[in-house]
This record gives structure tokens, sequence and C-alpha cells, in this order.
């Protein structure tokens, strides 16, 4: 089930992540749902790829640096 935009993606992510970590999210969740066929595979493989450029600054998330 990819997401072809971010207003389909889950609250939990919508109403945490800003606008550019939503894209990455998006992104890697429907590079690894092709890869992998696994709803659970895939929101962890997009977890991991926010977390390489955001941190969790509850209850929001915001950009390293």
């Amino acid at each position: 089930m990819p997401y072809k935009k971010n207003t389909e993606l889950p609250a939990g992510v919508k109403g945490h992540l800003p606008s550019h970590a939503q894209d990455i999210y998006r992104q890697a969740f429907n590079s690894a749902w092709e890869k992998y066929a696994r709803e659970d595979t895939a929101h962890r493989v997009a977890w991991a790829a926010v977390k390489i450029k955001y941190k969790k600054a509850s209850p929001l998330w915001v950009e390293k640096g």
C-alpha cells in the first residue's frame, strides 16, 4: 500500500513530522514496500530514514544540525 502523497500517511506521521520529513518517510516507505512487500518492515525502514536527518523534540521532530 504505497502512499502517493503525504496526506495519505498515518496520523502519527502527519501529526508529528514536518513536511520534508514526511517526504522522506513516504519515499522510504514506498521503496521498502516495493522491495519487501511487508507493511511492518516498510514502516521500520521509513522511520529509520527519517531518523538520519531528524530527531524527536517531544512531541514534534526537528532537523538535526
